[in-house]
C-alpha cells in the first residue's frame, strides 16, 4: 500500500509539472497574445483601456485582410500540392530497393532538418536563373512552402502503408480489380485518415511559416506571417497581436472544416 500511495503521488507529482510547464509554455503566451488583442495601453502588470480597435483595424485594413487570404491560399496550395507528392513518394517506394528507398526519405527529410530560411535560400538562388526564372513569382512561395511541409505528408502516407495489410491489395486485384481501381478504392481509401492527418499538420505549418516567405514573397503577395513581423517591427504591437490572432483563428476554422468532412467521409 505504501508503494501504491508512493506512486500514486509521484503521478500526480508528474501531472501538476506537466500542466504548468504547458500552462507556461503554451498557455501564458496564448493570454498574453489575447489581451494584446484587446489592449489600448499597457503600462503595468495588466493592460489597460480594452478596445476592439485593433481586430476592427485588421478587418477594416485591406493590406491585413489581404495578407490573410494570401496566407490561406498559400497554405492551401502547398498542402494540396505537398499531399500528392508525398503520397507518389510513399507509394513509390514501396516498389524501390532499400538504398533508393533511404534516398527518397532523406530527400523528403532533408528540408525540415536545416533551417527554412536555408530551404529558402536556396530556392532563390536556383530559381534566379533561366530557364528557371521563377523568383519574385507566388509560384516560388508556394513551392517552398511545398518542400517545407511535404515530408509530412510523406511520413504520414508511409506509416499508414506500412500499417495496410497488403492482403486486402492482392484481394481486390485477385477478384479483378485495375491497379487503378486498387489505388482508388483500396490503398488511398485505407490510407485516407493517414493523409488528412498530414493535411492538417502541413497546413497549419505553412499558415505560419514566416524564414523562408520573407525572403522570396513577390510585391502584393506578403502573408500574415511576414505583415506581423512588419507590424511589430514597427512598433504596432497591439496591431500585430490583432493579426495573429485572427491568424489562429483562420487556421482553426480551416483545420475543424477539413476534420469535419474527414468525419463526413468515414460516414
Amino acid at each position: 500500500m505504501n508503494g501504491l500511495y508512493l506512486t500514486d503521488r509521484a503521478r500526480r507529482l508528474w501531472a501538476t509539472l506537466a500542466l504548468t510547464l504547458c500552462t507556461v509554455v503554451f498557455g501564458l503566451p496564448l493570454l498574453v497574445l489575447l489581451l494584446a488583442s484587446f489592449a489600448g495601453h499597457w503600462d503595468a502588470l495588466w493592460p489597460s483601456s480594452p478596445t476592439w480597435a485593433n481586430l476592427r483595424g485588421v478587418l477594416a485594413s485591406a493590406e491585413e485582410r489581404a495578407a490573410l487570404w494570401h496566407s490561406v491560399a498559400t497554405a492551401g496550395a502547398a498542402t494540396v500540392c505537398a499531399l500528392v507528392l508525398g503520397a507518389w513518394g510513399a507509394l513509390a517506394g514501396r516498389r524501390l530497393g532499400r538504398r533508393t528507398r533511404i534516398c527518397v526519405d532523406t530527400l523528403f527529410v532533408l528540408p525540415i532538418t536545416v533551417p527554412s530560411v536555408t530551404v529558402g535560400l536556396a530556392l532563390l538562388v536556383t530559381f534566379s536563373r533561366p530557364p528557371l526564372l521563377w523568383n519574385g513569382t507566388v509560384s516560388l512561395v508556394v513551392l517552398t512552402h511545398v518542400a517545407l511541409v511535404a515530408s509530412y505528408a510523406y511520413a504520414n502516407a508511409k506509416a499508414g502503408l506500412e500499417r495496410l495489410p497488403a492482403h486486402l491489395e492482392e484481394m481486390a486485384a485477385s477478384l479483378g480489380g485495375s491497379p487503378w481501381f486498387v489505388l482508388r478504392k483500396v490503398t488511398l481509401a485505407l490510407l485516407m485518415p493517414h493523409l488528412l492527418a498530414g493535411a492538417a499538420l502541413g497546413f497549419a505549418l505553412s499558415m505560419g511559416e514566416l524564414g523562408a516567405t520573407i525572403m522570396l514573397y513577390p510585391p502584393g503577395w506578403a502573408t500574415a506571417p511576414v505583415e506581423i513581423f512588419s507590424l511589430s517591427d514597427r512598433g504596432s504591437v497591439f496591431s500585430a497581436a490583432a493579426l495573429s490572432l485572427a491568424l489562429l483563428a483562420a487556421t482553426a476554422t480551416a483545420l475543424v472544416a477539413l476534420e469535419r468532412w474527414a468525419a463526413s467521409r468515414r460516414h
